[in-house]
C-alpha cells in the first residue's frame, strides 16, 4: 500500500527531468515496474477485499434431522406416535393416520402400522395406515365392514339377540313412563296419563323437547318472571360472577 504513495511523487519528478538527464530512462523503467502508471499519478483506487475467516464462511455443515421410518410394519402404535419423518410427500397418510405441517405422518388410533399401495385411490402414491387387527390388510376392499373407533368392529347381529334387545328396550321404556306417570299425578288436564315413548334419531326412547320443557309446569314449580328492564338484577349477577372469578384466580396463585 505504501509503494503507490511513494512512487507517484518520484515518478512525477523523474518525468519532468527526463529531458535533462539521460540516466532517467533507467529510473523510469524501474519505477514502472514498481509503480504502474495511472491516470492520476497522485491518487490510487483501493478495491474491496473479502474477509476470509471461518466465522463468516463456515458453519454450513449442520446436524442431521433424523428423517426416515420410526415405526416398522405391523408394529403397535398409540394415538400421537410418529411413524415416518420426511421432507416432502414420499408417503401419504392412509387409514387412521394424519400428516403434520412438516410432512410427518403420525397415528390417530391405536393399532398396527401398515405400509401399502392403493391403486383405486392413486396409481403411484404410497400410503401408511393403522389397523386394529394385526392380520388385517390394507387397502380395505370396497363396501367392507366399517372399522369404528375405540377398536370396535361392526358385525351382523343375529335375530335372537336383536329380539332380546328390542324386548329390553320396550321394558325400559314402560318403566320410565310408569315412573313419570306416578310423579306427575292425575290432574285435570290429563297430563299424567300413560304415554308411549317413541325412538328418536339418537336411538333413544325419550319425550320430545317441548314435553320435557313443560316438566316444571306439570310439577307446579314457580319461577320468578324475567324482566328485561331490571338492571338491578343484572348488576347483582355480574358482581357475583366477577367475585367468583377473582376468588378462582386467587386460588391458582
Amino acid at each position: 500500500m505504501l509503494l503507490p504513495r511513494l512512487g507517484s511523487p518520484s515518478w512525477t519528478l523523474i518525468s519532468t527531468s527526463r529531458r535533462h538527464a539521460a540516466s532517467a530512462s533507467i529510473g523510469h523503467g524501474l519505477l514502472n515496474h514498481l509503480c504502474p502508471v495511472t491516470k492520476h499519478p497522485l491518487f490510487f483506487v483501493r478495491h474491496a477485499t473479502h474477509k476470509a475467516q471461518g466465522s463468516v464462511n463456515g458453519g454450513k455443515d449442520g446436524p442431521g434431522k433424523r428423517l426416515g421410518a420410526k415405526k416398522s410394519g405391523e408394529q403397535y402404535v398409540i394415538p400421537g406416535n410418529i411413524i415416518f419423518r420426511q421432507r416432502g410427500t414420499l408417503w401419504f397418510p392412509g387409514e387412521n393416520c394424519g400428516m403434520g405441517r412438516d410432512h410427518t405422518i403420525y397415528a390417530k388410533e391405536a393399532g398396527y402400522v401398515k405400509y401399502y399401495l392403493d391403486p383405486e385411490k392413486h396409481p403411484k402414491r404410497k400410503y401408511i395406515g393403522v389397523v386394529y387387527e394385526r392380520d388385517q390388510k390394507l387397502p380395505l376392499p370396497r363396501n367392507s365392514a366399517r372399522r369404528r373407533r375405540l377398536s370396535l368392529v361392526a358385525t351382523v347381529m343375529s335375530e335372537e339377540s336383536q329380539e332380546k334387545l328390542e324386548d329390553n328396550l320396550t321394558m325400559s321404556a314402560s318403566d320410565v313412563s310408569g315412573v313419570r306417570q306416578q310423579s306427575s299425578g292425575n290432574d285435570a288436564k290429563g297430563l299424567g296419563r300413560h304415554e308411549q315413548l317413541e325412538m328418536s334419531r339418537g336411538y333413544m326412547y325419550r319425550e320430545s323437547n317441548w314435553q320435557i320443557g313443560r316438566t316444571a309446569e306439570k310439577s307446579g314449580v314457580k319461577v320468578k318472571p324475567f324482566k328485561p328492564g331490571d338492571r338491578w338484577a343484572a348488576w347483582r349477577k355480574s358482581t357475583a360472577r366477577k367475585a367468583r372469578n377473582a376468588e378462582r384466580r386467587g386460588m391458582r396463585r
